[in-house]
Order: structure tokens, then sequence, then C-alpha cells
């Protein structure tokens, strides 16, 4: 009985916050509106003694080789970004968001061992979901976290340090809220 209470709460709440909120009268088309995509990229580089650790190798991979070691997916460099894409510009509908958050990294280091500037790609992590806001800055978001997706001389078994397919995460659903607050700054060039 617990479980058919929590879901009509979980069913009950959102029809009652959409009610509370108050009526577009933005001019927007019904899809694909002006501001239909947003999002952001961003390239990092992790200094040598502080890689970026993926969790495909077991921190001490480098006693299965020291700098020769098989297992030398650390990565230098990531190339991450956000991608949100909101279809609908009128009605309820306009609420909707789908988004991506793809992290793509690259190295060949062996921590404690071998420190490059390698570029090799290394591979993808990556989620997908879909969001609906709310009154007071509030999203309900359910996602999907992808397994990391090895590319290339990586996509093998890197040898006893290899932590296997699906590292210590593996592929896992999410159900959040999330709750934003302040502004973005505007027109900073």
């Amino acid at each position: 009985m617990k479980r058919y209470a929590v879901l009509f709460v979980c069913l009950l709440l959102p029809c009652l916050l959409l009610a509370q909120s108050p009526k577009s009268t933005s001019g927007e088309r019904l899809l694909l509106p002006k501001d239909a995509i947003w999002g952001w990229a961003e390239f990092d580089v992790a200094p040598p003694h502080n890689e970026i650790d993926p969790n495909l190798c077991a921190s001490n991979a480098r006693n299965y080789g020291g700098k020769d070691a098989p297992c030398n997916a650390f990565g230098r460099y990531m190339l991450s970004g956000k991608i949100e894409f909101r279809p609908f510009g009128k009605t309820q509908l306009r609420r909707l968001v789908i988004y991506t958050d793809p992290a793509f990294l690259f190295g060949k280091t062996v921590p404690q061992a071998l420190y490059t500037w390698s570029a090799r790609p290394i591979g993808l992590e990556q989620s997908w979901g879909v969001g609906l806001d709310f009154p007071y800055r509030f999203q309900v978001r359910v996602t999907q976290h992808f397994m990391f997706q090895r590319f290339g001389s990586v996509d093998k078994s890197l040898g006893p340090a290899d932590l296997g397919k699906n590292g210590p995460w593996g592929r896992y659903n999410t159900i959040g809220v999330r709750k934003y607050f302040g502004r973005q700054r505007e027109g900073v060039q």
C-alpha cells in the first residue's frame, strides 16, 4: 500500500506544480523556437602527476610493467560539454528538455611511472536524459548513464590491472531533482 501512496504522490506533485505556473505570453513559435539549442564545450588539460582517471585501470597499474604497463588508460586531455534541446516554445511542452553530457578522454599515462603528452583516444563517457521544468526553478530529470566506451587500442584487455569493460560504475539510470539558483551573467565578452 505504501508503494501505491508514493506513486500517487509522485504523479500528483507535478500536476499541482504545473497548475500554479503562469501562462506563457511569449510570441515564440510552437516548434523549434530560436533558443531551442543551448550548450557549452570545454577543453581541459591535466598536468603530470594529476591524471584523469576513467577507472579503466587499477591505480597500481605501474606494478604490472612500470612505464611499459599495458594498462595505461589514464587521461591527459578531456573534451567535454553539455547540449540541451528544448524543441517546443509554447504550451506546457515548453518545459520539456532533452540533454546530453559527453566527455571524450585522450592520453597515455601510467601514474608514478609514465607521463606523456600523448593525445591517444581513450574513450567516451556519455549520458543523456529528459527533464521537465517546474516553477521556482526546479527541474525533474531522468538520466541514462552509459558504460564507458573505449576507443582503438584501449578497446581490448589491458592486462592484469584492467578493471574490466564496465569500470566500477557500469551502466545505470537516475531520477533526480535539480534546483537552479542565481542568474547567468549576460554580455561577457
